[in-house]
C-alpha cells in the first residue's frame, strides 16, 4: 500500500468517527417525538404558551394566584359596569374557571369571528370543524353544500371588526357561555355558475351584526372555546 493509499484511508477513518460523534451531540429523530398542538385562536392564555415551552421548575408563590385572580376581575370591571349582569356573569365564570382571562378571550373571539367569516366564504370545512359546535357546523356544512349544489361561490373581502361587545355571560353546570355583539364590515358577493352575482356586492362595503354565542366546559383540559349558536341582530 502506497504513501498516498494510506493518507486516503486515514481520512476515511477520520470522517467516519467525526459522524459518529455528531450524531451522538445532535440526536436523531426516533419517530416518536411529541406533536406540536394546533392552536386556535380561542385557546385559554396559559395553555396557548404551554406547549411550546419546557416543563419548568419555577414555583408559583404564595399569594401570586390571588394577585392574578384579582387582575381578571379588573379586567372584568373594565368589560362591564359594577353590578350588571354581564359583570357578575363574568366574575362567575373567573371563579369556575382559573385560565379565564376576559382580554386574552374577547382578542381570541374577533380573531375566531374573522376565521370563521372567511372560511364559511371559502367553504373551508376544516377550519370550521375546528371552531364550531356540533351542531353549528352542520348548519354551516348544509349551506356550503347547498352552494356547491347549485354551482355558487362566494368572493369575500374581511375588512374590519368596529364593536363586539360582551352581552350575556353565565355558568351552567360546568360550561361556560358568553354571547357576543359583534359589528364587522365586509365586501361580499355570491356569483352563480355563469359569473353572475345573484346575492351581495362586489364593491360595496357592507355593515354587519351579529349575536354569536361562544361556550367552553370549564373542567375539560381543551383550552378551545367553540361557537355553539348565531343570530343576525
Amino acid at each position: 500500500m502506497g504513501t498516498s493509499d494510506l493518507i486516503t484511508l486515514f481520512f476515511l477513518i477520520a470522517a467516519v468517527v467525526i459522524f459518529f460523534q455528531l450524531r451522538n451531540v445532535l440526536g436523531r429523530r426516533t419517530g416518536n417525538e411529541k406533536p406540536r398542538y394546533e392552536q386556535s385562536p380561542m385557546r385559554s392564555r396559559t395553555d396557548a404558551t404551554d406547549d411550546a415551552r419546557p416543563e419548568s421548575n419555577v414555583i408559583t408563590l404564595p399569594g401570586a394566584e390571588k394577585d392574578d385572580k384579582a387582575a381578571r376581575m379588573a379586567a372584568v370591571d373594565k368589560i362591564a359596569p359594577e353590578g350588571s349582569a354581564v359583570n357578575t356573569g363574568l366574575r362567575t365564570i373567573v371563579e369556575a374557571d382559573p385560565q379565564f382571562d376576559p382580554d386574552a378571550f374577547l382578542k381570541g373571539a374577533r380573531s375566531a369571528y374573522e376565521m370563521i367569516v372567511m372560511a364559511f366564504a371559502d367553504g373551508d370545512r376544516r377550519t370550521l370543524k375546528n371552531l364550531l359546535s356540533k351542531e353549528v357546523y352542520e348548519g354551516f356544512n348544509t349551506a356550503i353544500s347547498e352552494r356547491e349544489a347549485a354551482g355558487e361561490s362566494v368572493k369575500a373581502s374581511f375588512v374590519g371588526i368596529e364593536k363586539a361587545d360582551v352581552t350575556e355571560a353565565e355558568v351552567e353546570k360546568t360550561e361556560a357561555r358568553i354571547t357576543l355583539r359583534i359589528v364587522s364590515q365586509m365586501i361580499s358577493a355570491t356569483y352563480d355558475k355563469d359569473g353572475g352575482i345573484v346575492d351581495g356586492d362586489a364593491e360595496q362595503i357592507a355593515e354587519v351584526r351579529d349575536l354569536w354565542t361562544f361556550a367552553r366546559d370549564t373542567r375539560a383540559r381543551d383550552p378551545n372555546w367553540k361557537l355553539i349558536a348565531t343570530a343576525s341582530e
